[in-house]
């Protein structure tokens, strides 16, 4: 089976999103990333044409609110016909299997249920903010893997972690859980300003069952040629 890979579409306007898909290649063989910034500026509606259209989409919303409202959000985005989206772990039990629900009960029936992938800390949260700010006994690791598990545990498909966090995922947490991974860099890009990162090849020695990359595909000279050579080094 082939793990995805997946193009994170940091863009704005429609303009940008056109340009940047004529320089990916089929719809079918391609797999975007659409988040805050482009789904508030465009709405459902270039959702909608995109799938239409063939591509596979995960919505990176990140939901985080009380169930009700975070379940009828979850309702309205299973009618878009996306393959991946995401709530905030740290919304609790009730909210996750909010999402869930929403998402089984909003799916048509031409369209499998979306999958729902939940965030446990962002990438930009320290330790510093972890213990001073959330006021969170626990260290990094022991956090994300304890949201992880309430995750799981509440109806989440998979997590949305650092490629260096899943090899301790996996060995806490059983059963066909996804673990997504941004942070991923091709070697001749691998220092820039992201610091916790891996390359393709060593988020699937990892265990990542899916990767998020986006300037080293997007900025590329020939991005369908990075596209290409990135799914196969992750393959």
């Amino acid at each position: 089976m082939e793990h995805p890979v997946i193009v994170a579409l940091d863009v704005n306007n429609q303009t940008s999103l056109e340009k940047i898909l004529s320089k990916l290649g089929k719809p079918e063989d391609t797999f975007i990333k659409i988040g805050m910034e482009l789904f508030y500026s465009t709405g459902r509606e270039t959702v909608e044409k995109l799938v239409q259209e063939g591509y596979k989409i995960f919505l990176d919303l990140k939901l985080h609110d009380i169930p009700n409202t975070v379940y009828q959000a979850a309702k309205t985005i299973a009618t878009l016909g996306v393959t991946y989206t995401t709530v905030h772990a740290l919304g609790g039990s009730q909210m996750i299997k909010a999402a869930k629900d929403g998402l089984v009960a909003g799916s048509a029936t031409n369209h499998p249920v979306p999958k729902l992938l939940a965030v446990t800390e962002l990438t930009s949260i320290s330790d510093y903010g972890l213990q001073l700010e959330q006021n969170c006994r626990l260290s990094m690791t022991e956090q994300v893997i304890s949201l992880a598990k309430l995750a799981q545990e509440n109806g989440a498909d998979g997590v949305i972690c650092s490629p260096l966090e899943v090899e301790k995922l996996r060995e806490n947490i059983s059963g066909d859980f996804l673990y997504v991974t941004p942070g991923i860099r091709p070697q001749e890009n691998a220092h820039d300003d992201q610091s916790r990162t891996a390359t393709p090849l060593q988020a699937r020695k990892y265990g990542s069952s899916a990767i998020v990359v986006g300037r080293p595909i997007t900025l590329a000279s020939d991005p369908q040629a990075a596209y290409n050579a990135i799914k196969e080094d992750f393959n």
